[in-house]
């Protein structure tokens, strides 16, 4: 338990002087007239549901009781495809989904979060967010939907585990294989892999049966709690320092109903604002600590890391460039994300994309 207080303790420290300069004397004395949030998170359990519980066991204090979050774990008001849903009808106040689960209400969604090859570091997408004007078109769509999208929150990269070894993208050819579905599911059926979807709860007992070969799913603590080592030998990377090629930022967020945003003080919602960064910045680093301990534990067990080459970064890339356009001109927001992106990607900052890979393929902005 020692780990968890400290890391309590690391979260009501680093937000404290934020709070602080937020107007204290109003939020300290605000007690009796306190506000609860119902707030439920997509993880089911494990660190990434302690993280999540210990920073809303920490906003009463920091707010001198003015508000509250009461946390739900997965599954335990509505299922992870209700959370909206249930925001919009007030059975939640707010939610902590992993944004890509918006995309069937807001398809522009599908490029708030990583696509493959594409944005690749979370300071990339902090600066999309926060520089590019990456915020303030998402508060405009989800506003369209009676919600308020307070800011990203950085989880992890999603990791491949596989049955037999993957040195190359030619080694997906044939292999069955479990996808989340959507652009990622895709790309690897370009590269020949036989893509399958299932829920997060029978990928275990696929793998265990040999009824898929290879499974994508989150980072390596969690998939270590998982038991992924004791069905799987490999784990696929892509180049050292690059994760995943295909979800390698996998964004979670804090989205509110508008009517309880709109409940709150000026000074609140700018606590709340400030309070998600904070809460980004804890959840990926102790997310990352907690990934130490199992890349040990992944050794102990006998697990192999192969790593894909610089090459099969760029052969992805130039198969992953035609979806990208293909998803972004399925509506004129999704082009308008997009477009940040590419125009970042096509830079001097980054140089992911070149103007050949993209030549003859056009948004319809």
């Amino acid at each position: 338990m020692k780990h968890i207080t400290n890391r309590r303790h690391a979260l009501r420290t680093l937000a404290a002087a934020g709070a602080a300069t937020l107007a204290a004397p109003h939020i300290a004395g605000a007690q009796a007239n306190g506000t609860t949030w119902k707030v439920q998170t997509s993880w089911p359990g494990g660190v990434g549901l302690q993280i999540f519980k210990d920073w809303c066991a920490s906003i009463a204090e920091k707010t001198g009781g003015e508000l509250a979050f009461q946390p739900f774990g997965a599954n335990d008001v509505v299922g992870d495809f209700q959370l909206y849903d249930a925001v919009k009808n007030g059975v939640l106040d707010a939610v902590n989904p992993f944004t890509i689960y918006a995309q069937g209400i807001i398809p522009a969604a599908t490029f708030l979060t990583s696509i493959p090859l594409g944005l690749r570091q979370p300071s990339e997408f902090d600066t999309f967010y926060y520089g590019l004007g990456g915020l303030d078109i998402a508060r405009e769509l989800y506003a369209k939907q009676g919600m308020y999208f307070v800011g990203p929150i950085h989880h992890d990269a999603n990791i491949i585990h596989s049955k037999v070894p993957i040195r190359s993208i030619d080694d997906f050819r044939g292999r069955k294989m479990r996808l989340p579905g959507g652009m990622v599911a895709e790309v690897f059926s370009e590269i020949g892999a036989e893509t399958t979807v299932l829920p997060g709860s029978e990928i275990f007992p696929a793998l265990e049966k040999g009824t898929i070969d290879v499974a994508d799913y989150v980072g390596p603590a969690v998939n270590y709690a998982l038991g992924f080592s004791q069905v799987t030998n490999y784990i696929v990377m892509g180049p050292p320092g690059f994760m995943s090629l295909y979800q390698p930022v996998d964004i979670m967020d804090l989205t509110v109903g508008m009517d309880a945003w709109n409940a709150l003080s000026p000074q609140m919602q700018q606590f709340v604002e400030m309070e998600t960064h904070v809460y980004s910045d804890m959840h990926y680093a102790a997310i990352q600590e907690a990934d130490q301990e199992a890349w040990k534990k992944f050794e102990a067990d006998g697990t192999e890391v192969t790593r894909l080459s610089q090459d099969d970064v760029e052969l992805m890339t130039e198969v992953a460039a035609p979806i990208w356009f293909k998803y972004a001109n399925r509506d004129p927001d999704s082009a308008r994300v997009f477009k940040i992106q590419l125009d970042y990607m096509m830079s001097g900052s980054l140089g992911y994309v070149t103007p050949e890979l993209v030549d003859g393929l056009e948004l319809k902005l």
